[in-house]
């Protein structure tokens, strides 16, 4: 190789090197992130929402994802959030306001997400839910049962949607999953069901410090991993079993590094007792590696969703396992902004028990008061007889 081509084989290995490096350090940056894929299928008018918040570390999803919703403003008074958002994703600061009072006096959106602490969800609704917008906020509904109490009432008299989203919702493989367990009975009778779902830790991931300041707050999150990850199993669990709720409710909470999580759980144990079967969330900020799947077991068979697409599936024991990938999803219930779309402007139907549905996430809030008491008390919760002296 004479010295010419040496040169520029050096180079162009040095600018590879760089580049890979510098992909290795952008992926790090948005480990936490979710639903970053743009969704390009879409073909329609958009749907005009405001963001409430940008501190939730979802928010990327939103502002990068998809053309099916138009934002025409956002609410963050955090101004170094704002413009560093704002410049990563292409908008303008002149769109950012400082409060929802500011927001409504300059533009009036269809839809707003939430994307703040748990504990605001609620000022979200009282502000918009009386002005006719509809809502999405980001998983768990609410901070508390008296909390969620609160934004049922004010949005059933508003007429106004109010919706969770959950990344799980949108998953190819949990939907596969509900067809194989519920909807053609493959594996029998449903006996068991377990949930694992976490990651290493919110600030072992890279979490922001504007969402560490709420997520690691018990007031403003409403607890830790149990919340942050306890939600989403109970969620699925809600939709799986079409709005039955548990008999009993027991949960073991543990910090495991308090040095890091002095203030909140790092790790919870959920067990959901129903009549004629057993649930088992696990939800932790302490596990090796970022997970989000699923096992159900019935009488003669399971489904087990390793992740997003991938289920392993035995419906005869003789037969033995068999793997499937779940295909697409249709656009309207494969990203939750085509969805809140589709129910804004095309009237697409909400079943009482679908994972955004106002009637699920109603029991999911329910499901986590019980399981914060029970960790508590160091005892198994009564569902009736909780819910009677807790419910006004």
């Amino acid at each position: 190789m004479n010295t010419l081509k040496k040169s520029l084989f050096l180079f162009f290995l040095s600018l590879l090197i760089t580049s890979c490096s510098q992909q290795k350090k952008e992926t790090s940056k948005t480990e936490v992130t979710v639903g970053t894929e743009k969704e390009k299928s879409f073909k329609g008018t958009p749907l005009k929402i405001a963001v409430i918040g940008l501190t939730h570390a979802h928010v990327h999803w939103v502002l990068g994802n998809n053309d099916a919703v138009e934002i025409i403003g956002i609410v963050e008074p955090n101004k170094d959030l704002a413009r560093r958002l704002t410049k990563q994703y292409g908008y303008s600061m002149d769109i950012v306001y400082d409060s929802m009072e500011a927001l409504y006096k300059n533009v009036k959106p269809e839809a707003v997400t939430a994307f703040n602490s748990i504990y605001e969800h609620l000022k979200v609704v009282e502000f918009f839910a009386p002005k006719g917008v509809h809502i999405m906020v980001e998983k768990p509904l609410a901070v508390s049962w008296e909390h969620a109490q609160k934004m049922e009432k004010i949005a059933n008299q508003h007429k106004v949607h109010l919706l969770t989203n959950y990344e799980t919702s949108w998953y190819g493989s949990n939907h596969k999953a509900y067809e194989l367990s519920i909807a053609n009975q493959k594996i029998g009778a449903l006996q068991r069901m377990v949930f694992h779902h976490g990651h290493p830790g919110p600030i072992e991931i890279g979490c922001n410090q504007e969402f560490l300041d709420w997520l690691t707050d018990p007031k403003l999150n409403g607890g830790g991993a149990v919340v942050d990850f306890g939600c989403y199993g109970a969620n699925l669990t809600t939709w799986f079993l079409q709005g039955q709720t548990p008999e009993k409710v027991t949960c073991i909470t543990r910090q495991y590094k308090p040095e890091k999580y002095p203030k909140v759980d790092d790790d919870a144990t959920i067990i959901l007792d129903y009549k004629d079967l057993q649930v088992i969330i696990q939800a932790s900020w302490n596990w090796s590696h970022s997970r989000k799947d699923l096992e159900l077991y019935g009488r003669t068979g399971y489904v087990i969703c390793t992740d997003d697409k991938k289920l392993t599936v035995l419906e005869n024991e003789k037969k033995g396992p068999f793997n499937l990938e779940s295909t697409k999803l249709p656009h309207q219930i494969n990203n939750p902004f085509t969805y809140l779309h589709g129910v804004v402007k095309e009237n697409i139907p909400i079943n009482t028990f679908d994972l955004a549905s106002l009637e699920n996430n109603l029991i999911v809030v329910q499901i986590l008061e019980a399981a914060k008491q029970s960790a508590k008390t160091g005892k198994t919760i009564d569902w009736n007889h909780f819910f009677k002296t807790t419910t006004p």
